[in-house]
């Protein structure tokens, strides 16, 4: 978080604690203060954070029509360069999620080719045969009762890491499921802090996150130095076109470059399926009517055949479900930006240098856009109905020139694996209340058990 001078012309601020401001609230419940920030203050609201001398202030963007504004048509007002992308960039390495200006536009150009849906439609056999193996390994499970928060997050580590690496596949699932974690608590803890020791400083946690992204990678690099020079067949895993990937204008990626791609793929590309594939089985759990009614669509639709990229249009019903799981449970439930140069929002104007905050997790709750915004309906979803809102009431994937590169594909492995899934399984819900914390993407942060039952 930035400190910066001055405040937004005219907008409402959030009452906090003497002396600290709303810093307890962010940190003990960030999205439920976005929440009340809202409903006190409307769509564009300041936040106070941290003592005098060190104190945050954030400008909170609440409704869709200013999310567009952040995200679309003024994004160039809004860059990625507040603390919490820095220490991203200084961790998982200044790839498509983190770099900016013509380092961004050079790398998306290389990776925009890898990221066709007809590119990505071949990545579905992948999908699907982990999903498969996860469907045979709970046969076994015991009492029939599994956790989808961490089935789902080991399913969607596995299918990106297969897409990316190929045969390597083995190699790196161990080490990023060991090795995020520790990485991902050391970004969160220095990106929210307004004071921090150097990184060179040898302190227990310096050390145990420099040890971390040196096991990491060197997994990455030892098996990026196997691919360089690799020649291209169609159907080849991610990172050897990624390694072949060059046009006359932006050359190639070198190693550096080719391995911070591989990590912020690995980052946002299994974290964020996992999250609405859980919530996504957690709310059908709940909901028994919506559950039948999206199996009964997959059987009519797949029949006892593999699925596969053409029938992610042939299933509406379950792509809306995912959709409404979406909303409520964005796995970015929170996005940062820092304005260029002062912008009016809303009637109120945000001042050059502001942190500003947009919240998924709040604007999916705005009752302007969606009547009794806490109830589960994928009816939501329908054509017609998205049709009738605007665009910006919905933005998991963000938005705009920095727009998600991997929506497609987020959604095809979602819809792959959601079909097999509740074609082979009912679910009954353990845990009917999921406490979620947000680190760099939203988790659920207690167990989320489900009861299963063989269909049939």
């Amino acid at each position: 978080m930035a400190v910066v001078d001055g405040v937004g012309t005219g907008i409402p601020e959030l009452a906090g604690a003497p002396l600290v401001g709303s810093l307890f609230d962010l940190k003990s419940d960030s999205l439920g203060t976005y929440l009340r920030a809202r409903q006190q203050h409307g769509d564009v609201v300041r936040i106070s954070a941290g003592p005098p001398g060190l104190r945050a202030e954030l400008h909170c963007v609440f409704s869709a029509e200013g999310a567009q504004q952040v995200l679309a048509s003024e994004a160039a007002n809004f860059r990625k360069d507040n603390a919490l992308y820095q220490e991203v960039r200084d961790s998982f390495g200044n790839g498509l999620l983190t770099s900016q200006d013509e380092d961004y536009l050079r790398q998306r150009r290389l990776v925009q080719p890898l990221f066709t849906r007809r590119r990505v439609d071949t990545y579905a056999g992948a999908v699907a045969a982990e999903t498969q193996a996860s469907i045979d390994a709970w046969r076994g499970a015991p009492g029939a009762v599994v956790d989808v928060a961490e089935e789902m997050m080991a399913l969607a580590l596995r299918a990106v890491a297969r897409i990316l690496f190929g045969a390597d596949v083995e190699a790196t699932v161990e080490v990023v499921d060991r090795c995020f974690p520790v990485i991902t608590e050391y970004v969160l803890r220095r990106g929210y802090s307004p004071v921090n020791v150097p990184r060179s400083w040898p302190t227990p946690g310096n050390q145990r996150a420099a040890a971390a992204m040196a096991e990491l990678y060197g997994v990455c690099d030892a098996i990026i130095a196997d691919r360089r020079g690799a020649g291209v067949e169609p159907g080849e895993d991610l990172l050897t076109l990624l390694a072949a990937a060059e046009n006359a204008d932006d050359a190639s990626f070198d190693a550096a470059e080719l391995r911070d791609q591989v990590l912020v793929f690995l980052l946002a590309g299994h974290e964020t399926t996992a999250t609405s594939l859980a919530f996504a089985l957690h709310l059908l759990a709940l909901h028994p009517e919506q559950q039948d009614r999206a199996r009964a669509e997959v059987s009519r639709v797949l029949g006892d055949r593999p699925p596969e990229a053409a029938d992610l249009d042939r299933l509406p019903y379950l792509t809306q479900v995912l959709k409404e799981a979406m909303r409520l449970y964005p796995a970015a439930p929170v996005i940062g930006r820092r304005s260029v140069a002062a912008t009016e929002i809303g009637g109120h104007t945000v001042p050059a240098g502001a942190d500003v905050i947009l919240a998924p997790w709040v604007t999916h709750r705005h009752p302007r856009y969606w009547p009794d915004p806490d109830r589960f309906d994928p009816e939501r979803f329908t054509a017609e109905a998205e049709a009738a809102r605007p665009r910006y009431a919905w933005f998991p994937f963000g938005g705009g020139p920095r727009a998600c590169i991997g929506q497609h594909f987020s959604m095809l492995e979602s819809v792959i694996a959601l079909a097999m899934i509740l074609r082979e399984y009912t679910f009954e819900p353990v845990d009917r209340d999921i406490p979620v914390s947000t680190g760099i993407t939203l988790r659920a942060d207690g167990p989320a058990r489900c009861r299963i039952r063989p269909v049939g």
